[in-house]
């Protein structure tokens, strides 16, 4: 099932070629939504979408970006190295994806003009800036570089929290760790027991309003402490809602 929607986006991607921002966050938000469907996955949006600037999220699993993507057309911003991967590289990249070379000085600055190529499409952007996915306990410390970027660029910067659960009895041994995408497990493998999974809901929660930082843009380390503790916020704030576990 996920191969069919995988070659009909594949094929839709070749056919029409989108050549601008909008056009790819669409092809995105199409195929996400569709993939959902399928999969019978639940996505829910508690609070309104930012219509501008950057959105910044923890990082659980890959379900992340297929949730942001349906909830709303945008971009996103992944480590460089996605962007080798066979068939999936040349998805994200044809999707617009900005892309970070991690552990490289500079790259921050380089992601600039792809940023702000988002910006001028009249289209968010969607950062993880822990710079890698986790179970979900906490949220680790972020990276500051990108966040320093949107900072300088008046871009308003909003915070967000993704939460999973699972509704259904998938028998023993099966857990949110078969949906967060955190440890060694290959990914072809994980994606094969996530698909096993039935009542799989991704909660993705808004701030009201965008992160008033005290930290100015060349302060990257104080600017990505207050931008976790807006995300932790909202995490507490998830953990008490009735709709989650």
């Amino acid at each position: 099932m996920l191969a069919a929607v995988f070659a009909y986006a594949t094929l839709e991607l070749i056919v029409k070629r989108p050549a601008n921002h909008w056009q790819r966050a669409e092809w995105l938000h199409q195929f996400c939504a569709r993939a959902v469907r399928r999969l019978a996955i639940t996505v829910r949006s508690h609070g309104p979408f930012p219509q501008r600037g950057v959105v910044i999220s923890n990082h659980l699993g890959y379900l992340d970006i297929v949730a942001f993507a349906v909830l709303h057309r945008c971009v996103f911003v992944s480590k460089s190295e996605i962007r080798s991967w066979p068939l999936l590289g040349w998805l994200t990249t044809m999707a617009g994806t900005v892309y970070v070379q991690r552990g490289r000085g500079g790259s921050a600055e380089r992601a600039k003009p792809g940023m702000q190529a988002a910006a001028d499409a009249g289209l968010p952007l969607v950062l993880f800036p822990e710079g890698t996915t986790s179970l979900g306990v906490t949220v680790l410390p972020f990276h500051g570089g990108m966040l320093g970027e949107a900072i300088e660029a008046g871009q308003p910067i909003t915070a967000a929290c993704v939460r999973y659960r699972i509704t259904r009895d998938n028998g023993p041994n099966r857990s949110l760790a078969d949906v967060c995408f955190w440890d060694d497990t290959p990914l072809a493998m994980h994606i094969f027991r996530m698909l096993s999974l039935r009542g799989i809901e991704v909660e993705v929660y808004f701030a009201e309003s965008p992160i008033v930082f005290s930290a100015r843009a060349d302060q990257r380390k104080l600017a990505a402490q207050q931008a976790r503790a807006a995300v932790m916020l909202l995490r507490d704030a998830s953990l008490v809602d009735p709709v989650a576990p």
